[in-house]
């Protein structure tokens, strides 16, 4: 059993920077390798970024050199620092593995980048 629980989500502008956090209530976070998801209005969700147990890092060509996803085994966190947003960014975001393998979501978080 897993509980996922994102914040940090907001109303922006562009150019803005945000800075998502994702507190999973797990055992063995560690050995994960962890991702960070979205889902715009009328689309399906998609894979943003990855994080491995080592710490290796992939993302979707329209979020790289923007985003930055890291994580703290300590405190089984995962962030997303998200840079220079864009309306295109608009969605709602949540973390769970990069395969998306619990079945469990949280409820997301919000990120709106509007002029």
């Amino acid at each position: 059993q897993v509980q996922f629980v994102e914040s940090g989500g907001g109303l922006m502008q562009p150019g803005e920077a945000l800075r998502l956090f994702c507190l999973a209530h797990i055992d063995n976070f560690s050995i994960y390798t962890w991702g960070w998801h979205r889902q715009a209005p009328g689309k399906q969700r998609e894979l943003v970024a990855s994080i491995t147990s080592g710490g290796a890092t992939n993302y979707i060509d329209s979020v790289k050199g923007r985003f930055t996803i890291s994580r703290d085994n300590a405190k089984n966190t995962v962030y997303l620092q998200m840079n220079s947003l864009k309306p295109e960014d608009t969605a709602v975001y949540y973390c769970n593995t990069f395969d998306s393998a619990f079945a469990s979501w949280g409820q997301g978080t919000q990120v709106t980048v509007s002029v």
